[in-house]
């Protein structure tokens, strides 16, 4: 079982960590009291399943009013056996001040949420104060401080003995109608309409982009072969970005008039270039079935 304990000072990226490790899989429960670590690492180890195997809490000063014993609780989880490590989070107090700064969100340890320079700048020390002995204790000490979130993403990846983090992004190949509305969900949107459309001819007009009729008659022209091209080549150009950006998932949507025949065919084309190219790819066709419906 592997179980980690991510906690730190407020502001320093706790957050991040918390969507790396859910991308890898873990189980992550967050501003969780410690003194209930325990139970949660007993009741994983006792689950069967695949999910309780991988499983992280967050521990911060939010709770520290249920904190205990800080040895007590340590000591509880080195009782159960448990193989845990502790992530610490850590950055500068002028850095962490700055971040205060521009959300405007109060610390947590700041008296009845004061803020004023002076009230900030103390919440912080005494924070760190406060999380010195569980420092201390960390296997693994993260400084945050000249990291954005992607540099962030990298380093916990690093740390964690993680490197294929091209992986964790996973890329959906959406097919669409465009009489139906954009999806919403959409990161990238590719028209398109301009391709020849099987529709008109009767023997094509009642299957879909899925099926290799369809596809041959569209990829046969020259333009739709220049299209995919084009486009594959701007997504080998992108997609690193977006993964070095830290960005967990990415949509990418193409229309078409109807959304069963030309969107669905390129989509699959998109995803199988995707895939070779090692990214985690999958195809989903949001209006496909549609037109058999309406006609029906």
């Amino acid at each position: 079982m592997e179980f980690y304990i991510v906690t730190g000072m407020s502001g320093a990226g706790k957050s991040v960590a918390v969507r790396v490790l859910e991308d890898l899989g873990f189980f992550c429960v967050d501003n969780l009291p410690p003194k209930i670590i325990p139970m949660i690492a007993e009741v994983g180890q006792m689950l069967d399943t695949a999910d309780a195997k991988k499983m992280a809490v967050v521990i911060d000063s939010r709770s520290r009013d249920m904190w205990g014993d800080f040895n007590e609780w340590l000591e509880q989880i080195d009782r159960a056996t448990l193989d845990f490590s502790i992530v610490f989070l850590d950055a500068s107090t002028d850095v962490l001040f700055s971040r205060y700064r521009e959300t405007r969100r109060p610390h947590p340890m700041q008296p009845g949420h004061k803020d004023t320079p002076n009230d900030l700048r103390n919440a912080i020390e005494t924070e760190r104060a406060f999380l010195g002995d569980l420092k201390e204790r960390a296997d693994i000490i993260i400084d945050t401080s000249l990291a954005g979130p992607g540099e962030l993403r990298k380093n916990i990846m690093s740390v964690l003995g993680k490197h294929e983090e091209d992986k964790l992004m996973k890329i959906s190949c959406l097919s669409f109608g465009y009489r139906n509305g954009l999806p919403l969900e959409a990161d990238l949107v590719f028209d398109v309409r301009c391709l020849p459309n099987p529709f008109y001819i009767p023997e094509l007009k009642t299957k879909s982009g899925n099926e290799p009729a369809v596809r041959d008659y569209i990829m046969q022209f020259d333009e739709s072969q220049e299209m995919c091209a084009k486009i594959t080549d701007y997504l080998k150009f992108a997609v690193p970005f977006f993964v070095k950006e830290g960005k967990s998932q990415l949509v990418i949507a193409v229309g078409c008039t109807g959304g069963k025949h030309r969107s669905v065919a390129v989509a699959e084309h998109l995803c199988s270039f995707l895939l070779d190219h090692g990214y985690t790819a999958l195809t989903s066709h949001r209006d496909r079935d549609k037109w058999a419906v309406s006609k029906a």
